[in-house]
């Protein structure tokens, strides 16, 4: 008990510290503009100039609309700061590195990719009808589609627990663990005594988490400690005590491979409440989905790329490469295609592919996601299915884990409704599934949800799935979900006049939440 109250007495300091650094530097930035243009007029005009130049700028960017509006705004409440705090914001040196050594990365092991083959003509056979979607993941966001690949649908976060456990302890060459969020408990603390045991008989094992993610959760020397047990342990860009935005971007994958063969992602982090071995916001509801097979090979690509991204050793992915040998049952004629987004690239593939997907619908389109927060692009595209006669359903939690998020939430849902959307409100919990199914035979799972900091400020991932065992499965899932939603109506959103003043306020600043 000791050990333990120690490490969160570190943990804490180190979270308390850091923090009031960066908010100290925020401060002083503020103080010195301000203080400075009080006693000189021409500081003070220089400034304002500056601004209207830079809002000009941030006019004519190739850039989402709110993130324009909310500079804009900034820029004309405080006209002597804002445009300096843009520039602040948006040419920093560490952000350039950051986007450069990823390029490099993506652009030097693109090959990699398709070492399994090239299946594009084969899907081009199977799936007519969703050839413009699979041409922009491989052809554009270089992202090849599979066959030949098992898939299997888990959900809640209970089943992916079971499993997960199976195949790490099944690995015999090596483990690689990239997460968002990792807390100890039930589910890491079992997790970890595996890992333990195969490090013991010389597996690779190899773990990514995010600083952020947990914050609270490790202290600064955690990957020591792992090294200790013979597991290779790295942080996604560390919280420093330094005000830089490139600390806004983070790791929100949850991806586990074992030898290259097996690989699990969507929306379940290592931590007990994903589980529901402990009660945070009523039945917590997820969902993952597993691939066995040459899909398995995206997913190892890029956990790769990400670890030489927070190592800087560049290794031969080569020899990563398995040998899928004959094990696995393929399902016929069923497409995989793992993909990976960056909020370094300016291309939103995440986004994209819920867009494809909600666009190519004809019958329908069935989509769970925790937060709903949608640009102008999605909230036409949800819209003008829904006017087209294609039934759209959506699910979101009515348990909220961010207040302030799910005030934004609902403040769509009139205007949705409106439109045609039938909107559900999870009855028993929180919903963090991140699941999309349309017509019965295309399906995505991954770790996106719908909004502005999954789209374009955090590293995501997720599977492209087409007429596989799994995609039923979603279905079915849905169907019995929505036993255990409420459906929303427009009457219920009557809110005083207050209330609406703050759900605009907050949609203002949706881009940042």
């Amino acid at each position: 008990m000791k050990t333990k109250g120690k490490f969160y007495r570190i943990l804490l300091r180190r979270r308390v510290t850091v923090s009031l650094v960066i908010i100290l530097q925020v401060v002083l930035l503020v103080f010195f503009v301000v203080n400075t243009s009080r006693f000189s007029y021409w500081i003070e005009y220089g400034l304002t100039f500056l601004s209207f130049i830079v809002a000009i700028k941030v006019v004519g960017k190739s850039v989402n609309g709110s993130f324009k509006l909310i500079w804009v705004v900034l820029i004309l409440a405080f006209p002597v700061v804002g445009g300096l705090l843009y520039l602040w914001f948006n040419y920093q040196q560490s952000t350039k590195k950051f986007k450069k050594r990823l390029a490099v990365l993506e652009e030097g092991t693109k090959a990699m990719l398709s070492m399994p083959g090239e299946f594009f003509d084969i899907a081009a056979g199977v799936a007519p009808e969703c050839m413009n979607q699979i041409s922009y993941l491989q052809k554009y966001a270089g992202y090849p589609v599979y066959t030949g690949t098992r898939t299997e649908y888990l959900s809640p976060g209970e089943a992916k627990f079971e499993r997960l456990l199976e195949i790490l302890k099944k690995a015999e060459k090596y483990i690689f663990l990239e997460y968002f969020s990792i807390k100890e408990g039930i589910m890491w603390n079992s997790v970890l005594e595996i890992l333990i045991e195969k490090a013991k008989k010389g597996v690779d094992i190899r773990i990514i988490y995010d600083d952020v993610g947990c914050f609270l959760m490790f202290p600064k020397d955690y990957p020591k400690k792992m090294e200790e047990y013979g597991i290779k342990c790295v942080v996604f860009n560390p919280i420093r005590p330094v005000f830089a935005t490139v600390q806004n971007y983070r790791d929100h994958r949850k991806i586990a491979i074992a030898d290259g063969v097996t690989a699990i992602t969507g929306g379940i982090n290592l931590s007990d409440e994903y589980i529901n071995a402990v009660e945070k916001y009523g039945h917590w509801k997820d969902a993952a989905v597993l691939l066995e097979g040459p899909g398995v090979w995206s997913f190892t690509v890029i956990f790769l790329r990400m670890w030489a991204m927070c190592t800087g050793v560049d290794e031969n992915f080569a020899e990563f490469y398995p040998d899928f040998g004959k094990a696995q049952e393929p399902e016929p004629e069923g497409l995989v295609q793992p993909y990976a987004d960056s909020p370094l690239d300016n291309e939103q593939v995440g986004e994209n592919v819920y867009l494809q997907m909600i666009g190519n619908a004809r019958e329908y389109v069935y989509i769970n996601t925790p937060y709903l927060v949608p640009g102008d692009s999605m909230l036409s595209a949800l819209s003008l299915a829904a006017k087209s006669g294609v039934d759209v359903r959506l699910v979101t939690p009515s348990y909220p884990d961010k207040v302030y998020v799910h005030i934004v939430t609902r403040s769509y849902y009139r205007e949705l409704i409106m439109a045609g959307v039938k909107i559900y409100e999870y009855s028993e919990g929180f919903i963090h599934s991140k699941t999309t199914i349309a017509d019965g035979k295309v399906a995505t799972v991954g770790t996106s949800n719908i909004d502005f900091r999954s789209f374009y400020l955090s590293f995501e991932c997720g599977v492209w799935l087409y007429n596989c065992g799994a995609v039923a499965e979603i279905y079915k899932d849905f169907m019995e979900t929505l036993n255990r939603c409420r459906r929303m109506s427009e009457n219920e959103f009557e809110y005083k006049w207050y209330h609406r003043i703050l759900q605009d306020i907050l949609r203002l600043f949706a881009p940042v939440l």
